[in-house]
């Protein structure tokens, strides 16, 4: 125990001060680490002719089943009774 003739301890003595800096130090430390991983490792480019590769697709499965329709057609479609 501590006489009230000394005086206290600096801040940076006690241990639960560095308990509450860790956290955001932390997060700003991983922060830092998630800019550096994006900033790194671009992201892929899509085709510029994406749309157009969809179409074509499309048509190749063109088969007589509706499992392969475009989702607005599977869905304007989805009552429609089958034809035999």
């Amino acid at each position: 125990m501590q006489a009230r003739d000394t005086p206290p301890h600096p801040w940076w003595k006690h241990g639960h001060v560095w308990l509450l800096i860790a956290g955001p130090a932390a997060v700003v430390v991983a922060g830092f680490a998630t800019l550096w991983i994006a900033l790194a490792t671009p992201d892929p480019v899509v085709a510029p002719d994406y749309y157009r590769r969809g179409i074509e697709i499309n048509k190749t499965l063109g088969a007589p089943d509706r499992a392969h329709l475009p989702a607005v057609q599977g869905r304007n479609h989805a009552v429609t009774p089958t034809l035999p």
